[in-house]
């Protein structure tokens, strides 16, 4: 029987600095443990602050069997409740975004405040007390602009990410940005194949001729330990702290995220196919126009890019065990206009090319592992260094879940010693 346990034998059983046994790819039951153990347990990005622009403003998503609703309040404050209404269940909000001065269950209009509270259930009787019966809550916390919820009962600890993402992502002024566009595609694939391929550009030249017209493959700069070991990214970084942008890499303690700053190829500015500004005028604040990209990721389902002129988002959701739902968002300064101050085709064409490569290349790597004849294989310490990192930490994570915090030496053990441990750095 494939259960936890079962699966847990497999990770113990895998060669150091190899790829995943087969199961954790393909099985139904796996993925079911993956939710039960890290997607319910971790803190998941659900959507940018900036898709929620005023009050009632909402978005809805689906992390396994949960739908959530994530809503900015009559406060201003962005809460995350379940979808689900207290009478008798049914989803109160079914679009994938809107606005609503109230939550009002489609069954029989019980009505809820944007704050979860139950305002108005009809014939429910002199008894029925109305403040046993709100929405329950999600928590929910906001890190650089971005809104991140937590199914579990007890939510790890948000404040080191919180003031990390904030003080690095501070000059991009996340708060003073719209959504220029978004899109949302499907790769057949499972979600760590999805993670892992963003975690390494050992196939970036033979797969983004778009991409690789402003984003730099060098290993040095893109892999475990961004821009440490490269000269150009060093010089980087200190030349954008120099100018007051928080720049030099900075990782977790548990290597769940990290932030840093890294050039782009050559004298390119922006994701662009000249290299050239995507916004005219860039974002207000940023004291340089060429300052690169600052690389924030945080696993299990986000990666990010914050420019001088722009900023993306990248949202994974798992569907089922061969199938990963990617949201891109866009997002530019308020005041700036479409057709004055930015082409969309332009803004967006390097990403949209690059997300359909990218979907092709999962989609093919999710085909060819679920051939019983596959047998995992070994990483590239140079060039793959980041998968290694994101592995090794769904695997110590999975772990810790499945039997206790105590069993992160264990792993930490067992996977950790194949590879230098990065640098940790703190805020001061």
């Amino acid at each position: 029987m494939l259960n936890e346990a079962a699966l847990l034998s497999q990770l113990w059983a895998r060669r150091p600095g190899t790829s995943l046994p087969r199961d954790f790819y393909c099985s139904p039951k796996a993925h079911e443990a993956d939710l039960r153990t890290i997607w319910t347990k971790e803190w998941i990005f659900a959507a940018s602050a900036a898709e929620m622009p005023k009050a009632g403003s909402y978005v809805t998503l689906q992390i396994g069997a949960y739908p959530i609703v994530v809503v900015r309040g009559s406060d201003g404050a962005i809460r995350a409740f379940h979808n689900s209404c207290r009478h008798r269940g049914s989803r109160i909000c079914s679009a994938a975004k809107g606005s609503a001065p109230r939550l009002v269950c489609p069954y029989h209009q019980w009505t809820y405040d944007l704050d979860g509270k139950l305002m108005w259930a009809r014939d429910m009787g002199p008894e029925f007390d109305p403040s046993q019966h709100g929405l329950k809550p999600v928590h929910a916390g906001v890190a650089a602009g971005m809104v991140f919820i937590c199914l579990a009962d007890t939510a790890p600890d948000f404040a080191p990410l919180k003031a990390a993402a904030d003080r690095y992502g501070a000059p991009h002024r996340l708060d003073e940005l719209k959504v220029a566009h978004q899109s949302t595609i499907i790769e057949r694939a499972n979600w760590k194949l999805v993670l892992e391929n963003n975690r390494e550009c050992y196939h970036c030249a033979g797969s983004h001729p778009s991409l690789c017209r402003t984003f730099d493959d060098d290993p040095d700069l893109v892999g475990a330990d961004d821009a440490q070991t490269s000269p150009r990214g060093a010089a980087h970084l200190a030349r954008c702290e120099a100018a007051g942008l928080p720049s030099r890499y900075i990782i977790a303690p548990n290597e769940q995220w990290r932030l840093v700053r890294i050039p782009l190829a050559g004298d390119a500015i922006s994701y662009t196919m000249d290299g050239k500004a995507a916004v005219a005028g860039g974002l207000p604040g940023m004291p340089l126009a060429d300052a690169g990209t600052l690389l924030f990721f945080h696993y299990p389902n986000t990666w990010n890019h914050f420019l001088s002129d722009h900023v993306l988002h990248f949202r994974v959701l798992p569907i089922d065990a061969n199938a990963t739902e990617v949201t891109t968002t866009w997002l530019v300064h308020k005041d700036a206009q479409e057709g004055r101050d930015y082409d969309l085709k332009r803004l967006t064409e390097v990403w949209n090319d690059t997300n359909d490569e990218d979907r092709r290349v999962v989609e093919e790597n999710q085909i060819g592992i679920a051939s019983p004849a596959y047998e995992p294989g070994p990483y590239s310490a140079k060039q793959e260094s980041g998968v290694l990192q994101f592995v090794d930490w769904y695997a110590r994570t999975f772990e810790a879940a499945v039997r206790g915090p105590t069993a992160l030496a264990h792993a930490a053990g067992a996977n950790r010693a194949q590879r230098p441990a990065p640098a940790q750095v703190g805020l001061a």
